[in-house]
């Protein structure tokens, strides 16, 4: 299963992304993120905890991916492995590892709530589109 598409967008970063359970779904939309902030790559393994709570699915896709995105600007690293040991409708406590980075080639400013939808589809599969301000 591919795990996520950049979509056209005149001035942001809009991607959709794809899993199987909703976890899936959550990291997919995580490595996009990342991958589109085109990262070198330094030495260095890093593990990370992080524990966020929601009012629902919707927004904890977004406060998950901004709690990333400041943990990734603010210590310039990125995260491979995402171990949830808590993940519910609205409460994520998840262990973190990745890599430390030199320098990211580009900026992503914020998460957005503009056009975020997701939804599981008929086929059990979850899909998310995510718009990131740049």
């Amino acid at each position: 299963m591919k795990k996520y598409e950049i979509l056209e967008h005149k001035a942001d970063l809009k991607i959709r992304t794809w899993g199987s359970t909703k976890e899936e779904l959550f990291v997919n939309a995580l490595l996009a993120m990342q991958d589109s902030m085109k990262p070198e790559l330094s030495e260095g393994k890093v593990k990370r905890k992080m524990f966020i709570e929601s009012s629902d699915p919707s927004t904890l896709l977004v406060d998950f991916l901004s709690e990333l995105l400041y943990l990734i600007q603010i210590n310039k690293e990125i995260y491979s492995y995402v171990n949830f040991r808590v993940f519910s409708g609205n409460k994520i406590e998840a262990e973190l590892i990745g890599q430390k980075v030199e320098r990211f080639g580009e900026d992503i400013k914020a998460v957005t709530y503009h056009g975020l939808d997701i939804y599981q589809k008929a086929g059990g599969t979850w899909e998310a589109t995510v718009l990131f301000d740049i």
